[in-house]
């Protein structure tokens, strides 16, 4: 040890999971190191999967009165069984009735942001996409929000009634269509 020589404290690294929502809205965590220390980290909005965030001077102590090093922690996000991301934009699929398929209608939409409401149209196909413009999550780096890309999904009721079943009947007589025919 030569006098008047320090160094800056080496950066440690953590893993902080979070929820879907949480990295997709923001959120504040309160983390305990292994060594006992305690670290209130803000996550931001949208952050990706993989991203490191930097705590300077959160990291292990300076030697000889140097600088203590940064802490890094890499953010995991659980996947959700309701979102999937790509990038700053949201998927997800909704379930809808045959009669709001056929005679359309208004209908509730979770997103990350919370409900809102989307107007399928009459004659709407299984597999059909809507967007809804900037209800997606915020890209850290630029700023901009993307999309929420809904894919309905028509589902039959548990039970097909005698009534139901007759109508179908009857109407695949007078309009019988291939759909895998164009």
């Amino acid at each position: 040890g030569r006098s008047g020589f320090s160094r800056r404290g080496q950066d440690v690294r953590y893993t902080l999971e979070v929820e879907f929502l949480e990295a997709a809205r923001g959120t504040k965590k309160r983390v305990t190191m292994p060594e006992g220390g305690i670290l209130d980290l803000t996550v931001p909005e949208g952050v990706a999967d993989g991203q490191v965030l930097r705590l300077k001077g959160k990291g292990a102590a300076g030697i000889a009165g140097g600088d203590p090093g940064d802490a890094l922690v890499e953010i995991r996000i659980k996947p959700s069984s309701d979102f999937k991301r790509t990038g700053a934009d949201i998927t997800s699929d909704v379930p809808i009735t045959i009669d709001e398929a056929i005679l359309g209608g208004k209908i509730e939409v979770e997103t990350v942001g919370g409900r809102v409401s989307l107007t399928v149209p009459a004659g709407t196909s299984s597999g059909r996409a809507f967007r809804l413009k900037g209800k997606g999550v915020r890209n850290p780096q630029t700023g901009a929000i993307g999309d929420h890309i809904v894919t309905v999904r028509i589902v039959l009721p548990e039970a097909i009634d005698e009534k139901l079943s007759y109508f179908f009947t009857e109407w695949r007589q007078k309009h019988r269509y291939d759909p895998g025919r164009r």
